[in-house]
């Protein structure tokens, strides 16, 4: 029996009125625990601000442990990587030659500290400069980070709303708007906390929107956003016996995705039938584990309920028939089991909440710096296709990176409302580069600065000097300019 479909009319029905408990004020609040919210956490509470972080799950970490997300993708300058290197160690997608990091701050903290717990190959290392970890350690690592920064949360709480907004006088000719508060659904019923500063970090910008922001979906052409992705991990993995068919068979394999010819006679015998055309590896810290990124769920929206729902089904229907694949034709696989599939599929792409500036592909290629950038970023255009087959990458110019504006962060038609994460201003081809973790924690970094700054000096979030978020920025240790060691 397929999952319940959208209705095609709506009939509502009238609530009740209800109480939330107020349970908490602070200075700047947080919503949503994953690498943009733990980045904001980060950057508040380093800048003196008294912060509460508020998560859905039991846990931190976002995609990068609910929805399995793994590796950390390059934040390091690069050079063009050669076919005859990525044939060199067939799982692992490797940044060579000469490179430099574009991050700094909290993502090189936070790497630091999972590999000194034996959670992550550090960059540089056998994975190049991605950085694959293990997600139970990401997990640990989070609370540690959050318990040392004296930072207070509140797990299994799912934001539904805010509690109320007030005008605010006009800022050069623009009415703007303060938001109160998030209310968030508990077990203990409705919770609200009311904060002077408030962090969308949810990926879907779903407070920004609440609180009366504009926003864009998907392609400007049709609204079709970048398809979604169920990510899972396979165990008892002979690597080895697998780098020997590689060997073996030149050309079934780039360094990353491949199995063409595998693929194809899986699908002409009706074994396999996927809307993607290519199977895609990642290492984990582990010697016998693979992460797979392979399924893919077209014509479907993040924000939609019905739409989710298909999603997890029709996505663990294409995990079965991968394992299966991998296990009958693959070397390497024969005794491979599936150890995990996220608690969520993977979204990429919903609400793209629109700000002061929007960032676009001319920016990125042009390598653009902004007066008032407040992270830099060096990943490629990444678009997987949202209505079928295909994967298409466009490389920044070698060596460089460019900036993200701190005006990509701050919301139309609000005053006490901040951005991090993919849900910040750009267009759907700039968000491409900027939706992936290492820049998520960036502009959540420099999210939390300037919640902070502005809770402290009682301002609006476009009253707060960027030359003021940038030099607290680098006391924290972020970079603005690429460092050469």
């Amino acid at each position: 029996m397929p999952p319940l479909k959208k209705p095609k009319s709506y009939d509502f029905i009238r609530l009740k009125p209800r109480k939330a408990l107020l349970a908490a004020e602070t200075d700047v609040l947080i919503v949503g625990g994953g690498p943009a919210g733990l980045g904001a956490a980060y950057g508040a509470a380093k800048a003196g601000a008294e912060v509460i972080l508020a998560e859905r799950y039991g846990f931190f970490g976002g995609n990068a442990t609910a929805a399995l997300v793994n590796p950390f993708m390059s934040f390091y300058t690069q050079k063009k990587i050669s076919s005859k290197a990525c044939q060199a160690l067939p799982i692992y997608p490797r940044d060579h030659g000469e490179g430099f990091p574009a991050i700094g701050g909290v993502v090189k903290n936070f790497i630091e500290r999972l590999v000194k717990a034996g959670g992550a190959i550090p960059p540089g290392g056998k994975t190049g400069f991605v950085v694959p970890f293990d997600h139970e350690i990401f997990k640990l690592s989070a609370i540690e980070l959050l318990d040392e920064l004296g930072v207070k949360y509140l797990l299994h709480s799912f934001a539904s709303g805010i509690t109320g907004i007030e005008d605010e006088k006009r800022d050069k000719g623009r009415q703007m708007q303060k938001t109160n508060g998030v209310v968030f659904e508990t077990k203990s019923g409705p919770v609200a906390i009311e904060a002077q500063l408030i962090i969308d970090c949810t990926g879907d910008g779903d407070i920004a929107a609440a609180a009366g922001a504009p926003f864009d979906i998907g392609r400007e052409q049709d609204g079709q956003c970048q398809p979604m992705t169920l990510y899972f991990r396979m165990g008892d993995f002979k690597k080895e016996i697998f780098e020997k068919y590689v060997e073996d068979h030149p050309g079934q394999w780039n360094g990353v995705y491949g199995l063409l010819d595998l693929i194809h006679e899986a699908t002409e015998k009706g074994e396999l039938d996927l809307p993607r055309e290519d199977i895609l590896f990642f290492s984990t810290p582990h010697e016998k584990e693979v992460s797979i990124n392979s399924t893919r769920v077209i014509d479907v929206l993040g924000t939609d309920v019905w739409d989710l729902t298909y999603a997890e089904w029709h996505s663990r229907k294409q995990l079965k028939q991968i394992v299966r694949f991998l296990k009958k034709y693959v070397p390497g696989f024969l005794h491979s089991y599936n150890v995990q599939s996220g608690v969520d599929i993977g979204v990429r792409e919903t609400r793209r909440i629109i700000g002061d500036y929007t960032l676009t592909v001319e920016d990125i290629l042009s390598l653009k710096r902004f007066d008032d950038r407040i992270a830099l970023s060096t990943y490629p255009l990444d678009i997987h296709c949202p209505s079928g087959k295909g994967t298409e990458i466009t490389r920044i110019p070698e060596g460089g990176a460019y900036g993200i504006p701190l005006r990509c962060l701050i919301p139309k038609k609000t005053s006490n409302m901040l951005t991090a994460g993919r849900c910040i201003s750009g267009t759907h081809e700039a968000m491409a580069s900027y939706r992936v973790m290492p820049v998520s924690m960036a502009t959540g970094q420099a999210s939390g600065v300037c919640a902070a700054l502005a809770a402290k000096h009682s301002q609006t979030t476009r009253q707060v000097s960027y030359k003021d978020v940038q030099r607290v920025l680098i006391g924290q240790g972020a970079f603005l300019e690429v460092k050469n060691p």
